[in-house]
């Protein structure tokens, strides 16, 4: 089966694109999953989430888009089908203010059985960003590889992302991809991966939207799977990720949300009511990505 990435064709099960590993095998082994993690540098785990919780968020999100004019009115809402304008949505912002627009979406992102999971998971009290993103990608709509960490790198580096697909997304709805390997990049990770947004004011914050380019220019291999209601990837701040393209003409919805343990440094632009979230980014002069690069030697 062919896909898109951007303005790239890949084709999966090939040498460029594979098929993400589950680690459902091994759900009950905690020293196994850290381990796992470790050498994969994501954990894939099916019916992370509850599925009727899951759909409870989608509705909640679904109504909001219909709210906001983004649906085909002559479809049923639940479909999901993106309506004349085909515009993309971003539902960003603080827990407070969210639970007023999409509340299931924050009930999902902090339920028990999530913070269980991460407790275990990392062996003491974990918390959740206040902040949350939550997205419905259009007809042809992708992201770009980058590193979370240069959006949300100022506390620890023992940082968690899940990336739940709010319903069920085949691989023509375009789901996320990660380059395995690339968490042992050196040579980005210690440049582009340390950059930050906001101090150093560089447009889009993607390394790249080539998905060939990444393969041949420091190596890896690029792989991702159809997700189902209920399903979720965890990955830490330094795994290249984007997503491919939406082919459909359905929303695609997903939501990020981010994890740490409680005793060690946060990023204060995402917690808290007054938190600022991202203040300079794309304020002022703006460097381009080829020119940081040109900088950075990569």
């Amino acid at each position: 089966m062919k896909v898109q990435m951007g303005k790239h064709e890949l084709e999966m099960n090939s040498e460029n694109l594979t098929e993400l590993r589950s680690s459902n095998d091994i759900l009950n082994n905690i020293q196994a999953l850290r381990e796992r993690f470790k050498e994969d540098g994501y954990l894939l785990i099916r019916n992370f989430h509850e599925r009727n919780k899951v759909l409870e968020a989608r509705n909640d999100l679904l109504e909001k888009l219909q709210q906001m004019g983004r649906l085909d009115p002559k479809s049923p809402i639940e479909k999901g089908i993106i309506g004349p304008e085909g515009k993309d949505a971003t539902f960003m912002g603080f827990s407070e203010k969210l639970k007023k627009d999409i509340p299931a979406v924050v009930e999902l992102s902090e339920s028990d059985r999530v913070m269980s999971f991460f407790n275990q998971f990392l062996g003491d009290e974990t918390l959740t960003f206040d902040f949350k993103w939550t997205r419905a990608v259009g007809n042809g709509g992708n992201t770009g590889a980058h590193y979370d960490n240069v959006y949300m790198g100022r506390g620890t580096k023992n940082l968690y992302t899940v990336w739940t697909p709010l319903g069920d997304v085949p691989l023509e709805q375009g789901p996320l991809v990660v380059c395995l390997g690339s968490q042992h990049f050196e040579q980005v990770k210690n440049t582009y991966g340390k950059m930050d947004v906001d101090r150093d004011n560089v447009e889009g914050g993607w390394l790249t939207d080539d998905p060939y380019e990444i393969v041949e220019t420091f190596g890896g291999k690029w792989a991702t799977t159809s997700f189902k209601a209920g399903d979720a990837i965890i990955f830490g701040m330094f795994l290249l990720h984007g997503s491919l393209n939406n082919m459909t003409n359905r929303y695609r919805l997903s939501m990020d949300t981010r994890y740490q343990l409680k005793s060690e440094p946060v990023d204060e632009r995402w917690f808290g009511k007054n938190a600022k979230g991202h203040y300079a980014w794309g304020k002022g002069k703006v460097k381009t990505i080829t020119e940081a690069r040109k900088e950075w030697g990569i």
